[in-house]
């Protein structure tokens, strides 16, 4: 009983969690755009600088600015593995969490059904033992009860 108490007291905590994780997964939903669109810009501007020019100067800007949009490409796509990193911890924990709160709930069900179950027996066990006492005060009344004397 004490059990089925504490988890009622545990739906403050619980939701305060599961607001935690919407927020987090937010978060890390607006950080995976971000990081896309930085690949995608990124990448657009390495094929817009790809093009061939004469002069030597123009050429290594464009080498530059292409090691630079090379970088910043890979720095987005490492920041886009350590999110899907995280995403899969999240997911792994939150199903965890759900796991758990569905287990305290069919625990408590079961509890519930445990204690009706047994307030059942409990009569029937009364009952049966007043129908006892009463089969028992008709045999002893009865003359089935006592041998015929020859």
């Amino acid at each position: 009983m004490s059990k089925a108490s504490g988890s009622g007291g545990a739906a403050g905590p619980t939701a305060v969690a599961a607001a935690a994780a919407v927020q987090k997964q937010k978060t890390l939903l607006q950080k995976a755009d971000a990081d896309v669109s930085s690949l995608v810009d990124n990448f657009s501007a390495l094929i817009n600088i790809a093009r061939v020019n004469d002069p030597p100067v123009r050429n290594s800007q464009e080498a530059f600015q292409m090691d630079m949009r090379g970088a910043r490409m890979v720095h987005s796509a490492d920041s886009l593995l350590k999110l899907v990193s995280e995403l899969k911890r999240t997911a792994i924990f939150s199903g965890l969490a759900s796991l758990t709160e569905n287990v305290d709930r069919r625990i408590e069900v079961l509890s519930q059904q445990a204690e009706g179950t047994e307030r059942m027996l409990e009569r029937i066990g009364q009952e049966a033992a007043g129908s006892l006492k009463e089969l028992e005060a008709h045999y002893y009344s009865s003359v089935a009860r006592t041998p015929p004397y020859d």
